[in-house]
């Protein structure tokens, strides 16, 4: 039986074996029980429960201000929703970067308490042990190379990243230290597109991509971004798969109408 078409909850191994198959890999955010439960109907791989929520269920304009409580209460329901989705969630800014004792102890939080599957761990040499300890204490975890927005302070802003040959260079090193530390994923956001083909054909885990390009082994977008729910955000990288912000907006409009011309509810939407 295809992973796509079973019933039961995807594991990370069946996500490295569709890499072995050359079968792609699809997976949104989603932040909340309700779209989850959509996403996953609709039969889509991996669910990540991202920090990105500081952007869009918060509305601050980076990611650091999230907390670890706030990741678990939104995974939890996530959780809930996904019977067939493997389910990622971000460790967020300050949940691993102190001490690996700290990382392992907040991983297995996240894990035990919302029921995901997976944490994902932004950086590459300078995070490498510690997701080595967390594989090791049996958290599975999912890299991320690139463009990392917890580092937004340190880059200056959310540029293309790995452009010059010396960062592309030690990109290369940090996804080979990722698949030896035992990372059964790496997201690759924001780099060229021929340096992320380049290493997906060397690493044997999938690679899954946010405008890194067609060649990776898998694609990540934020459900809110692709349904068009954001029309302040429109990056290259991004395609808008509807147009929901004016669908939504008319069907509010529409409400409000209704109910200043008295029309609902009806006779037959009131008891």
């Amino acid at each position: 039986m295809s992973v796509h078409t079973q019933n039961s909850r995807i594991t990370t191994a069946q996500i490295k074996k569709l890499k072995q198959q050359g079968e792609k890999i699809t997976m949104l955010t989603s932040y909340d029980f309700t779209l989850a439960s959509l996403v996953d109907e609709a039969g889509i791989d991996m669910i990540l429960v991202g920090d990105s929520a500081a952007n869009v269920v918060c509305g601050y304009s980076t990611t650091l201000p999230i907390t670890l409580d706030q990741m678990i209460f939104l995974a939890s329901g996530v959780v809930r929703a996904a019977k067939h989705a493997l389910v990622v969630v971000d460790m967020p800014f300050g949940s691993y970067q102190c001490s690996e004792d700290e990382a392992v102890a907040n991983a297995i939080r996240i894990l035990k308490e919302s029921g995901a599957d997976a944490v994902k761990i932004e950086g590459g040499e300078q995070v490498a042990h510690y997701i080595s300890r967390l594989v090791k204490a049996g958290v599975p975890v999912m890299g991320h190379l690139g463009l990392t927005p917890q580092s937004v302070n340190q880059f200056g802003g959310y540029a293309l990243r790995a452009k010059e040959e010396q960062e592309a260079e030690q990109l290369r090193r940090d996804a080979k230290l990722l698949e030896q530390a035992g990372c059964f994923s790496v997201v690759f956001e924001k780099i060229p597109a021929a340096l992320a083909a380049e290493v997906t054909s060397e690493l044997s885990i999938p690679t899954i991509g946010i405008g890194a390009g067609a060649q990776c082994d898998g694609q990540v977008l934020v459900l809110h971004d692709m349904l068009g729910l954001n029309n302040g955000f429109k990056p290259k990288f991004l395609r808008h798969f509807a147009s929901m912000a004016e669908e939504v907006k008319q069907a509010v409009g529409d409400y409000i109408d209704a109910v200043h011309n008295s029309t609902f509810p009806n006779e037959t939407e009131q008891y």
